[in-house]
């Protein structure tokens, strides 16, 4: 993860936001990147086109220090579902991600579809035979 190219990085912090952690996230124009350790560095990448959900909780603690969670949702191996946690302004970042997922999306042309129902499948609406009375 070179810092050069980011749109934005940050560590995660403590409880009380000081970045004393071994954590770094970065978010590059087209790329979400999540590195953590000390003596064995692990490093994970995920495109941002395959980012499916984003969303934002802040408790009571994490709101005093200026603090917030960004839980992400994709279709990722190694990231299926991962949160950025304890970053300072989390709000603006969570617009900024979803501002840079769309930008994705239209430039590789992905189209993300969501198919609802009323909760029948179709082979539930197929004629079922009804059971015979037994008395």
């Amino acid at each position: 993860m070179k810092k050069e190219n980011l749109v934005w990085h940050d560590r995660k912090r403590i409880w009380c936001g000081l970045p004393w952690t071994f954590t770094q996230y970065g978010l590059s124009e087209d790329r979400l990147f999540v590195e953590h350790g000390f003596f064995n560095v692990k490093g994970y990448e995920v495109r941002l086109y395959r980012v499916l959900n984003v969303n934002i909780s802040r408790s009571l603690i994490q709101r005093l220090f200026g603090l917030g969670t960004v839980h992400l949702d994709s279709t990722d191996r190694d990231l299926n579902c991962f949160d950025i946690v304890n970053i300072k302004n989390s709000e603006n970042v969570k617009e900024l991600i979803s501002e840079s997922i769309e930008k994705e999306r239209l430039r590789n042309r992905v189209s993300s579809r969501e198919y609802m129902t009323d909760g029948e499948h179709e082979e539930d609406t197929e004629e079922r035979e009804e059971p015979e009375d037994t008395e």
